[in-house]
């Protein structure tokens, strides 16, 4: 890094410095140190938000973690797209010394120690992670989650020519612009959306001097916005948006036919067909189901609860079985702080998904609900063929 990658502007008579970053490089914490001490600026922000930047700087933050919160709250799969991203993150941090977002850290630890204020202003993670699963199509989010998966287990290795490139800030420009020719919905929501969002949040910032600290792909983004106002985009881009009531429609009308199907099976043909059906429908949601927790090695609580759980979360979208396998497996087999810890090096190895106390939790989450699913389909074939058979 040097020079070229700090930008100086102008913005409302206030001078706003632009340091381009490569997450992983430890040329870049040099960097921001230097300018930081050398411009002594009235405020330094950070492309963080408060949940990044505990995860960053709290490394006990694990002992506090309520796991059983986060499957109540349905947060689970936020979680684990999370974990999948920062292990990838990691093995690339592990090769190059240094662990992505350290020069992030290194801004707000050296702005603290010169009693500098320091703001967050990325968008709470949590909303940008949502807002790009809800812009992805159907048929693009299975893409999504198989290149996330593949990610996973990818043995990545860095040439010192490719690490040359993530260091140049017209090579990072150059992937965000990729990103958007292959999946231009989550280029909108990583990139776009977060360029405004950093840059309203940088104005807003009080002090005549500042000095912000941004990845270099949003360098560009950031320098155009600075420049609007574009104020009025704030409320929308920091909004989840709701489930559309197509979608909420077709939730609910899935248990609908299949409950509507086994009425009319019992009023033409008789309780006796109705019941057959009902049990047809139970095996058939709960054996692949327990299977799916089978596989997962889960507790046999758990792989109980997976058979009874699924027949019932089926015919309702309100929870999943999966949500219930994963929270009983978390209470008879809670994870101890050590496998919080070990969790990003563990999930890139097959074999310590079942050794790893949290990722068997992750595995009691999609085994039995890939099993409920399947088991709904045939179930509900089973019913709707009873009924329109002669």
């Amino acid at each position: 890094m040097d020079a070229a990658d700090v930008h100086s502007m102008n913005i409302q008579g206030r001078e706003c410095i632009l340091i381009g970053t490569a997450h992983i490089s430890k040329e870049s914490v040099n960097l921001v140190r230097q300018v930081i001490e050398q411009e002594k600026p009235d405020c330094v922000c950070v492309e963080l938000d408060h949940r990044r930047y505990r995860a960053l700087s709290d490394t006990k933050r694990w002992q506090s973690l309520d796991l059983k919160k986060i499957i109540r709250t349905k947060q689970l799969s936020t979680l684990l797209m999370n974990l999948i991203l920062a292990s990838y993150q990691k093995k690339l941090g592990d090769q190059l010394g240094v662990m992505p977002g350290s020069e992030l850290l290194e801004a707000a630890k050296t702005a603290e120690n010169m009693d500098i204020p320091v703001e967050l202003c990325d968008r709470d993670v949590r909303v940008t992670m949502r807002r790009a699963w809800k812009a992805t199509s159907f048929f693009r989010k299975s893409y999504l989650v198989a290149s996330l998966i593949a990610s996973l287990f990818e043995e990545t290795e860095i040439t010192e020519e490719k690490l040359k490139e993530l260091k140049e800030t017209d090579v990072l420009s150059e992937l965000m612009a990729e990103l958007g020719q292959a999946l231009p919905e989550l280029k909108q929501v990583l990139i776009d959306e977060r360029d405004t969002y950093l840059a309203e949040k940088i104005k807003a910032t009080e002090g005549q001097k500042i000095v912000a600290v941004v990845g270099a792909g949003h360098i560009e983004g950031i320098k155009k916005a600075l420049q609007e106002d574009r104020s009025d985009q704030m409320e929308e881009i920091n909004t989840i948006p709701p489930v559309s009531p197509t979608w909420k429609a077709v939730g609910w009308l899935i248990p609908l036919v299949i409950i509507g199907s086994l009425c009319l099976v019992g009023f033409l043909k008789g309780s006796d067909v109705a019941g057959d059906n009902l049990i047809y429908w139970i095996l058939a949601n709960g054996i692949p189901s327990s299977i799916g927790a089978l596989i997962a090695l889960a507790h046999p609580y758990t792989i109980l609860s997976a058979f009874v759980a699924a027949p019932i979360t089926s015919l309702t979208p309100v929870i999943g079985a999966g949500y219930v396998c994963a929270f009983i497996q978390a209470m008879a087999q809670p994870p101890v702080v050590r496998e919080f810890e070990t969790v990003l090096e563990d999930m890139s190895k097959v074999s310590r998904w079942w050794q790893n106390r949290l990722l068997k939790v992750f595995l009691a989450f999609i085994l039995p609900g890939f099993g409920s699913m399947i088991g709904t389909w045939i179930g509900g074939y089973e019913i709707i063929s009873t009924l329109i058979s002669p």
